[in-house]
This record gives C-alpha cells, sequence and structure tokens, in this order.
C-alpha cells in the first residue's frame, strides 16, 4: 500500500506529505544531490567560460533572451518580425506594436526567468518532460522566425540533444533529461547575470536593452542593470529554493 503512494521523482521517490515552504527539514537524500548538481553546474560554467565547448548552451541563453522579448511582445499585442541569434553570443529580435516598456526589460529577465522555471521542472518526472516538450516546440517555432544560419543550426541541434535524452528518459532507466534541462537552467540564470554586469555595470554597450530603457525614463543605463541584475539573482534563488520545496515531497 506504501509503494502505491509512491512515485518515482526525478531526484528520489515522491512522498504523500505537503511540501515543507520552509526547508526546516532540509536536507534529505534528493536536495542534497540538487545542491551538489547545481554548485558542481556553476564551477563547471564558470572555469570553462571561455571555453568552445561551452558556446552551445551560451547561444541557447542568448536564445532565451531573445525569446524573453517576443514572449513580452506576444503578451502585449505586438507582432515578432525575425528573431537572431549570432555566433558571437550576440542577438536581436525585432518586432512591431506591443509595449516596449515590457519588451525591453523581458530579454535579460526574461533568460533569468525561464532560466529558473528549468530549474524547478527538472526536480519533478512530469514537469522536466513538460519543459523538455515546451522547449523543443519553442526551439521548432524559432526556425520560422530566424533570420540566420546559426539561429537554424541552434535549434536543430538543441531539439535532437533534447530529444536524445528524452528518449533515454522513457526507454531506458538513464533519467539524463532531468539532470541536461537542471544544466540549461543554471546556464540561462548565470548567463544573465554576467551578460547583465557586462553590458550594463562594466561598461556601456550603446544600443542594449537598458540604454534604450534608460533614455525612455530619462534614467542611468547603469542603474537599470544593476536592478536588473538583481532581478535575476533574485530568480536564481527562487529556482533553487522552488526547488527544494518540491523535493521535499521526497521520501529518500
Amino acid at each position: 500500500a506504501a509503494a502505491a503512494d509512491e512515485a518515482d521523482g526525478a531526484l528520489g521517490r515522491r512522498g504523500g506529505g505537503g511540501p515543507d515552504w520552509t526547508l526546516g527539514g532540509c536536507c534529505n537524500r534528493a536536495q542534497t544531490v540538487l545542491c551538489v548538481l547545481v554548485a558542481v553546474y556553476t564551477a563547471v560554467i564558470w572555469f570553462t567560460w571561455r571555453w568552445r565547448l561551452l558556446l552551445p548552451f551560451k547561444l541557447l541563453a542568448v536564445f532565451l533572451h531573445e525569446m524573453g522579448h517576443a514572449t513580452a511582445a506576444w503578451l502585449t499585442c505586438g507582432k515578432v518580425v525575425s528573431m537572431e541569434v549570432h555566433a558571437d553570443e550576440g542577438g536581436v529580435t525585432k518586432t512591431i506594436g506591443g509595449s516596449m516598456w515590457i519588451i525591453l526589460p523581458a530579454g535579460y529577465l526574461g533568460s533569468s526567468f525561464w532560466g529558473m522555471a528549468l530549474v524547478v521542472a527538472s526536480v519533478d518526472p512530469i514537469g522536466v518532460q513538460v519543459a523538455a516538450g515546451l522547449l523543443c516546440f519553442a526551439l521548432f517555432v524559432l526556425l520560422f522566425l530566424a533570420d540566420n544560419t546559426t539561429v537554424r543550426v541552434l535549434s536543430v541541434g538543441f531539439m535532437l540533444l533534447i530529444a536524445g535524452f528524452w528518449a533515454c528518459q522513457i526507454l531506458t532507466p538513464f533519467k539524463g533529461l532531468e539532470y541536461i534541462i537542471l544544466f540549461m537552467g543554471t546556464m540561462s540564470g548565470w548567463f544573465s547575470v554576467y551578460d547583465i554586469y557586462d553590458d550594463l555595470i562594466s561598461r556601456r554597450v550603446n544600443g542594449s536593452d537598458a540604454v534604450k530603457f534608460a533614455e525612455m525614463t530619462h534614467t542611468s543605463s547603469r542603474c537599470w542593470g544593476v536592478i536588473w541584475a538583481c532581478i535575476s539573482l533574485f530568480f536564481m534563488t527562487a529556482g533553487v529554493y522552488l526547488a527544494l520545496v518540491v523535493l521535499s515531497l521526497n521520501t529518500q
């Protein structure tokens, strides 16, 4: 009877109790694994930051940045004309209409938000597959919005990568999908923070989202950079916290 009440979780076994929002009982086995993985992923990301091996995941983070602009445009009744992701880790999304007050901040903040969502989804056996499906769908849609070859190669490559891990998740005992989704979420969150610092705080990049937003608000782009960096760090922290809350349901 007890076995019937439990389902396999992404990083442990799901029990029948409620979530521990205070994390007073932290840390069980699954929560410990999550904390170790996030720490290891963070160390690997910063140690290999200049390595070309990390470039595809950086470009995925750029895609999530541009997807943030596109999503904001759609939600504010605008239209997305095209989207580009460049091999030099730059990107541009061309929109018509919508609210620029929402579209401009949605790039940097969207990248960190989607990073948070991927981290939370990675610890749930159903959530991780939903996240993989949504990510593949977004990459598929991007094929029709793509305005350069880099975007198309990135989309096809990551769809194949996710599909491969997804197939292993379903057909074999290897549950690797949760680990790749967690890495993507961690990478996206850190890339957002670094991108904000590099583009908006340590120096001024003319034409950046914050510069345009500062011109609209008659304020300092560096000031908006600091605000957005704090929000991005909040999203990262919230992602790990919510993932730990989900894993508090685990019995191992």
